[in-house]
């Protein structure tokens, strides 16, 4: 997969908001079909907190497969327009994140953040919601 262009399709939930939160991202190596899942438990936080814990996700595993570029697909417009530099960061809770993804993604080659709709990002809701689903069944 070194040098092969990713999408990465992130989403955080949260129930309650703050409350029960799951992420989940689908990371897709573009012309291959190939395609990795994640998912996780976070505990209670918020869900601008899980989007940006989703996207943090999803650059650990990206950064691992060397790609030669990255295109994040986000239907979090907070977190999009943070990290392209349209809202500025004033919660105190979020700005470590962001400090931490906008630092990881200036190691990629090439990367960029889009806003998508929801639609557009299923994959990785069903993920956010399913790894809190698990959660609950297991405790």
């Amino acid at each position: 997969m070194r040098g092969k262009a990713l999408t990465l399709r992130t989403d955080g939930a949260s129930r309650g908001n703050p409350g029960p939160a799951g992420i989940g991202a689908v990371i897709e190596v573009d012309g291959t079909g190939e395609r990795i899942e994640l998912c996780a438990y976070i505990g209670e936080t918020t869900n601008n907190v899980a989007e940006y814990r989703a996207l943090l996700l999803a650059l650990t595993e990206a950064e691992k497969l060397h790609p030669a570029a990255i295109t994040v697909r986000s239907d979090s417009e907070l977190l999009v327009r943070q990290l392209n530099g349209v809202y500025k960061v004033k919660s105190a809770l979020l700005k470590p994140l962001f400090l931490d993804a906008a630092m990881r993604l200036r190691r990629f080659p090439s990367a960029r953040i889009l806003h998508v709709g929801r639609e557009e990002n299923r994959e990785a809701d069903l993920l956010a919601n399913r790894a809190i689903d698990a959660h609950f069944k297991n405790v």
